[in-house]
């Protein structure tokens, strides 16, 4: 499973023309999954986000109850070393990613995080405004 996790005044996601979910003062995670990922791979992600410092003085979500914005993004997987196109074949097939996609948000929803998403396969506008900027890769 990876991650990219983002600080954020404010992030959105919308499908068509529809705000799905909506962060302020928060944390941006785009989120992919490989095909060894399971339910403990998910769990552990959770954890790792939420107790991240990376918020102001050092603080994380848990510490703050900032708003987590979580993004399904199968792209994180693509290899781009060979040729122009990138290939797809790390990133899990839907069927399998989905599941752990919803068990990353209810691990964080157990631990009382505000979680909002966007929406599995569709077309999705991601907007946000970065704070810091402070990004990091969480590679499980």
């Amino acid at each position: 499973m990876r991650a990219v996790v983002q600080t954020v005044g404010r992030a959105s996601v919308t499908v068509d023309g529809e705000v799905v979910g909506a962060v302020t003062d928060g944390l941006l995670v785009l989120l992919g999954v490989t095909h060894t990922d399971t339910g403990e791979t998910a769990c552990t992600m959770a954890r790792k986000i939420h107790e991240l410092r990376i918020l102001d003085d050092e603080r994380s979500a848990a510490d703050t109850g900032a708003g987590i914005l979580v993004v399904s993004q199968f792209t994180l997987y693509g290899d781009a070393r060979k040729g122009r196109r990138p290939s797809w074949t790390a990133a899990a097939p839907a069927e399998v990613a989905e599941p752990l996609v919803e068990a990353v948000v209810a691990a964080l929803r157990e631990r009382g995080a505000p979680v909002q998403t966007g929406r599995f396969r569709t077309h999705m506008l991601v907007e946000s405004v970065n704070v810091g900027p402070r990004t990091l890769l969480l590679d499980l």
